[in-house]
């Protein structure tokens, strides 16, 4: 097991890389975490070596697609700090950013604490505890050079390759009342179209979302009223690069861009 001063040096060396647009091989063998609770430990370290606060939680691997990609066995959660997040509308930097993707999210303001408890909390339940529903795009990035090859244990202590994070506004629409399986948010890029769905994240943005509830009730953390879940893409990630500009479109569920330098 890795104790308190090695978790917080291998959170050190990724949030360096992360603020230095820098990569790594491998975290050293001594501050290597080899489970998913070793992983999750240095992950929750990046609360105090981050120079932001902790904005949300991002699902990643909610597809099958995704998780035989990375070679994981299911999807993983990562935080989401006030610095990673980009306006809508905005522009977000592509230096340092490897991966080069973007990717078409549901998102969810949470509206009422779900803290850790014997019992998984049902989807029924978690909605019941969301604000609101936004149209969101999250920028992926990972600090290891091949990270397909990193393991599940050290791409969750990397923060699930969390990097950079559009929220859009909270839809008007009543969205309860709609089948977000079915939903097929339309992404433009490059002037070329691309058509999401909802069931490619988990098969339900809804369930996603409950996953994350459970699996942060499984290691002891409260998902907090104000924090913002983004639950997966909807479609396949779409490369980007400097210049271009993509638009999410959700219908009725409402629109968000982000631009590229």
């Amino acid at each position: 097991m890795l104790d308190k001063d090695q978790i917080a040096a291998a959170s050190q060396v990724l949030v360096t890389h992360w603020r230095d647009g820098t990569k790594l091989e491998a975290l050293d063998a001594h501050l290597r975490p080899q489970s998913r609770a070793e992983g999750y430990a240095i992950q929750a370290a990046l609360e105090t070596t981050s120079p932001g606060k902790l904005f949300g939680w991002k699902i990643a691997a909610t597809s099958e697609a995704g998780q035989k990609h990375i070679n994981v066995a299911g999807p993983l959660a990562g935080r989401i700090m006030s610095d990673t997040v980009i306006a809508d509308g905005g522009t977000a930097s592509m230096k340092g950013n490897e991966m080069r993707v973007g990717e078409p999210e549901f998102a969810f303001r949470i509206g009422r604490d779900l803290p850790p408890r014997a019992a998984p909390y049902a989807v029924d339940e978690v909605l019941a505890a969301v604000a609101t529903l936004h149209p969101a795009i999250e920028l992926p990035d990972s600090r290891f050079v091949d990270f397909v090859s990193a393991g599940e244990a050290q791409l969750i202590a990397d923060n699930a390759y969390a990097h950079l994070f559009v929220l859009g506004a909270a839809t008007s629409a009543d969205w309860r009342a709609l089948d977000l399986v079915e939903e097929r948010p339309q992404i433009t890029l490059r002037g070329e179209r691309y058509l999401g769905h909802g069931k490619n994240v988990l098969g339900d943005p809804r369930a996603a979302l409950a996953w994350l509830a459970n699996e942060l009730r499984g290691i002891g953390i409260t998902l907090r009223a104000g924090e913002v879940v983004t639950t997966g893409t909807c479609h396949l990630p779409l490369p980007i690069q400097a210049g271009d500009h993509f638009t999410a479109d959700f219908g009725v569920l409402g629109k968000v861009s982000v631009g590229f330098v």
